[in-house]
């Protein structure tokens, strides 16, 4: 089997798996971690031949690109003290407390490469922790944070990396030169995210084609992320500002195709790379035992004391955390978590694709020409701390989830989707009262319109009504089901026949697809 062979069988598994998730309440990320661990112990199947350097540049930019463009600058204004409080401090506390406990186990290697262990090993994934805390059915509000947390810890924790790393093989580090090198690449990548934001919106209006703007969406993470490094800024942080900004500044409410083509796409996006990131953990197995060569048995000890003080650190910061979050609070929309949301908070610190791909790309040699000391022990410590916190607490956390009884607050996210729906309908009638008077339009047609929109908001909060207003409402709603139901009915007969027409000789398959495409949207809209 080849390279290639293997690729195709590890996207064919990440589509497979989606379902198998669902089934078995297993996260995707878990079982596709699983997956290539026996993958990578089968004789048949080839080692992985793929350069660390390019791991991050090609499996980062797109998976955060499309978690930052689900959210947006209020959302994570709303999470700041979370993303301080977890993404910058507790990275950098993790980093100090792994550091200090590794060079008490191997005194004999540098302070900078125990640094550099640090770390690599102190941000949880944030793909790997939406994944799980989406598959354990979570509150939106605990989601929101591992998101914010997992969107910003690779930026603090990839420049303390590339710091240490540079004073191993360099031989020279200076803390006033390391604190400019981390603001100016913050600054830098803040300054390449807007500018590129700013053009690709400004290209996106000259394109008229949904599915172009979408071909545009897919290179500008690459483009932000590559750039920045070019520039030594963060290019993680470029890809979350460049992500929030076309997701704040790029909106059109009325590019409906727009939006259809670029969610579906996204969706498909996100499955395939996230299933081969990863698998890819998996599958370098076989890379990590060689380089850190025969005597990786005589590393585990110094693992599981890695492993334990990575875990418990998260717990102990937490617990103060959810403290000073509680004593902080303002009003009902800033409701504390409680000790219960802290411990799974704390739980669903998983490490991924990050950590080891930083692990894998530390340099063989100095500059000096000497090997770069402890690095077999580094990648050993940090495969083993991904594997545990994939695997132990991947698998764990339902249970965990289950066993705190957490609510998933189910009632609230309906009441406040129908309040949006309220204030969309709304917004609609607020409209037509404003056509009304622009054009003069019969009052038989305006009065149907503004029939058709209270009795979608009779059904939606029916408590701002009277029961009999209510009632009948229902019994028009229920009428427009019905006739709902029958132009499926209909629109599915015009679909087989354009399907059938497609296979007619002399028929122009281009074009039947363009009628079947307005079916399909008039099918979706109803």
């Amino acid at each position: 089997m080849g390279q290639l062979s293997l690729l195709f069988l590890v996207l064919l598994a990440s589509v497979v798996t989606m379902p198998l998730a669902r089934r078995t309440g297993i996260p995707q990320p878990v079982l596709m971690t699983v997956l290539g661990l026996v993958m990578a112990v089968v004789p048949q199947i080839p080692n992985v031949a793929v350069d660390p350097g390019l791991i991050l540049p090609l499996v980062l930019p797109p998976l955060i690109f499309a978690v930052a463009r689900r959210a947006s600058l209020v959302y994570f204004r709303a999470n700041l003290r979370a993303i301080l409080l977890l993404a910058v401090a507790l990275v950098v506390v993790t980093t100090t407390v792994v550091a200090v406990a590794f060079h008490q186990l191997a005194p004999a290697l540098p302070v900078a490469a125990a640094v550099a262990l640090g770390a690599l090993v102190s941000p949880p994934d944030p793909v790997a922790a939406v994944a799980v805390a989406g598959s354990v059915g979570l509150p939106r509000r605990l989601v929101a944070i591992l998101e914010s947390e997992g969107l910003f810890n690779d930026v603090t924790a990839i420049v303390v990396y590339s710091l240490a790393v540079e004073a191993v093989v360099d031989g020279d580090f200076s803390v006033p030169h390391a604190l400019l090198r981390f603001v100016l690449s913050a600054v830098l990548a803040v300054v390449v995210g807007v500018a590129l934001g700013w053009l690709a919106a400004k290209v996106a209006g000259l394109l008229d084609d949904p599915t172009q703007q979408v071909a545009l969406n897919l290179l500008v993470p690459f483009a932000a992320y590559t750039l920045a490094e070019e520039l030594e800024g963060s290019g993680v942080l470029a890809v979350v500002v460049v992500g929030l900004y076309l997701a704040d500044r790029a909106a059109d409410a009325d590019d409906v195709s727009y939006r259809l083509v670029g969610s579906a796409f996204w969706d498909v996006v996100e499955i395939l790379i996230t299933g081969v990131a990863f698998g890819l953990i998996g599958l370098e197995l076989a890379t990590v035992l060689k380089d850190a060569g025969s005597g990786w048995h005589s590393m585990i000890g110094e693992a599981a004391a890695v492993i334990a003080v990575v875990v418990l650190v998260r717990l102990v910061w937490l617990l103060p955390a959810a403290w000073i979050s509680k004593r902080l609070s303002r009003g009902e929309d800033d409701v504390p978590i409680s000790w219960r949301e802290t411990v799974v908070l704390w739980w669903s610190g998983m490490r991924g694709v990050a950590t080891v791909a930083l692990a894998l790309a530390i340099p063989l040699t100095t500059h000096a020409g000497d090997d770069f000391p402890g690095r077999g022990r580094i990648v050993f410590t940090a495969f083993s701390v991904v594997l545990f916190t994939l695997l132990a607490q991947g698998l764990s956390l339902p249970w965990l989830v289950r066993r705190l009884g957490i609510d998933p607050h189910l009632d609230l996210r309906e009441q406040q989707e129908r309040q949006l729906w309220w204030r969309a309908a709304r917004a609609a009638l607020g409209r037509l009262a404003e056509l009304e008077e622009e054009d003069r339009l019969p009052v038989e047609l305006v009065e149907k319109l503004r029939v058709r929109q209270h009795d979608r908001l009779a059904r939606l909060c029916p408590e701002q009504y009277e029961e009999e207003e209510a009632a009948e409402a229902r019994q028009r709603v229920a009428g427009l089901r019905k006739l709902r139901s029958l132009e499926q009915e209909l629109l599915a007969a015009s679909r087989r026949e354009m399907v059938l027409a497609r296979g007619e000789p002399g028929a122009d398959p281009e074009l039947v697809d363009q009628v079947l495409r307005g079916l399909d949207l008039r099918s979706d809209r109803n």
